[in-house]
């Protein structure tokens, strides 16, 4: 069975992704039958939190959390076969949970990717206000989850080929390349969606790394003396609703700020004010 992994943070607009995603993979299949190209006799099948019953509250109880991983894993397991596109959306925020499906589509020699949905939190929990209440997540919950998530990693074998789209209007899922991954069984071809190769877009994200490693090593060396409010730089400023934030809650912030700009070009003297700007908020969205 090639297997998709969709992951993401809750309200992220995973779902609406993994539906589009489903429904695109539906639509090829049909053009492949008719010429008997490769992927003619394939199926997909979709699996969601909705369709295995868990409810929200089950990511507050680590116990039924297992159980709950456990009945996907079946699935999983039951529906392997080659012929067979199997789509899991799920949390899937933990990398050992991406590994133990990786080495089930391993082991029946299928292929495999995972399609990473970026949003930052505070747009989540926008969103999530605007859904109707009995299907809106407790935000306790949802803080709780981006602090236990572990993002996928391009460089870690069940996570890749890794896609990544984000919850921008007009972003398109790479259906090129994810379709060559799972039924033309080649390596993806690297573009905006996938990964940045150029030597100018590097340069890029080498700025954008060094600056917002800039932000935060201030932030840690000036949060304990200036009681939680540090300033960057004329009218920049963080404020830390708690006095002092953690080395991995401002690491795990900026790289969520990486991961959403990286495929994009900012000017490098905005980077530090946007950066200052999402630290900030996504601060005081965690208090």
């Amino acid at each position: 069975m090639p297997l998709v992994v969709v992951t993401g943070y809750p309200c992220s607009g995973k779902t609406t992704w993994a539906k589009r995603l489903k429904s695109e993979l539906e639509r090829r299949i049909l053009a492949a039958k008719a010429n008997s190209d490769p992927g003619y006799n394939y199926k997909v099948t979709y699996y969601s939190d909705e369709t295995f019953g868990i409810t929200h509250d089950v990511y507050g109880d680590s116990t039924k959390e297992k159980i709950a991983r456990g009945s996907q894993i079946s699935a999983v397991k039951r529906d392997l076969s080659k012929n067979n596109i199997v789509i899991l959306d799920s949390m899937a925020y933990i990398k050992g949970f991406r590994y133990q499906l990786y080495c089930e589509s391993k082991g029946m020699a299928t292929s495999h990717c995972v399609l990473h949905v970026i949003a930052p939190l505070d747009k989540c929990l926008e969103w999530n206000a605007k859904v109707a209440q009995q299907v809106q997540w407790d935000v306790d919950i949802m803080k709780q989850l981006q602090m236990r998530y572990e993002e996928p990693n391009r460089d870690a074998k069940w996570d890749s080929p890794l896609f990544e789209v984000t919850h921008m209007e007009g972003d398109l899922l790479p259906m090129d390349e994810i379709w060559n991954a799972l039924v033309l069984k080649k390596a993806p071809v690297p573009n905006a969606a996938t990964t940045i190769q150029s030597t100018s877009d590097n340069s890029f994200l080498q700025e954008l790394d060094r600056r917002t490693h800039e932000v935060i090593s201030t932030v840690l060396q000036q949060q304990q003396l200036t009681g939680g409010r540090v300033q960057i730089d004329k009218d920049l400023i963080v404020t830390i609703p708690m006095g002092t934030a953690s080395t991995a809650q401002l690491q795990r912030i900026r790289r969520s700020f990486i991961s959403l700009n990286r495929m994009r070009t900012i000017e490098r003297d905005r980077i530090i004010p946007f950066f200052v700007d999402y630290l900030d908020r996504s601060l005081n969205n965690e208090d």
